[in-house]
């Protein structure tokens, strides 16, 4: 009786370290985003000085506009019901980014390719925390 008890139980641990850590990893990006997010809405100097060193207005409407955004976009990825969705917007909203670091020639391994880190670690949470995705993705 115990080895069957001792067997679902790291049954059930071995299941759940997926989502833990698909949790923890979608935490992590939420949390950036978050804080990206932030320093927009609040028009902070380096965003403007930012802007316009790639070739984008300074115009702190519209960097508050963009953290709005982008913070309504990350509330649908955090919330599980429109995970998937927000997650697309999000894919779409970092690719952006890296077009315009490409455009600028911005270094490949820190800039430019910064936006398809982020995505990855953003659907490797998601896939790792939902089912749903993992049986659309049959990854492994």
């Amino acid at each position: 009786m115990s080895h069957v008890a001792t067997s679902n139980a790291s049954t059930l641990s071995a299941s759940r370290w997926p989502i833990w850590t698909g949790r923890t990893l979608s935490g992590l990006v939420v949390a950036f985003l978050v804080m990206d997010a932030g320093m927009k809405i609040a028009a902070l100097p380096i965003v403007t000085e930012s802007a316009v060193m790639i070739g984008w207005t300074a115009d702190p409407g519209f960097w508050r506009a963009m953290g709005l955004l982008l913070l309504a976009i990350t509330a649908l990825y955090a919330w599980p019901r429109t995970a998937v969705l927000g997650a697309i917007l999000l894919t779409g909203y970092l690719g952006g980014a890296v077009a315009t670091h490409l455009r600028m020639s911005d270094p490949l391994f820190s800039h430019t390719l910064f936006g398809v880190y982020l995505g990855i670690a953003l659907w490797g949470g998601l896939w790792l925390r939902d089912t749903r995705v993992r049986n659309l993705l049959p990854i492994g």
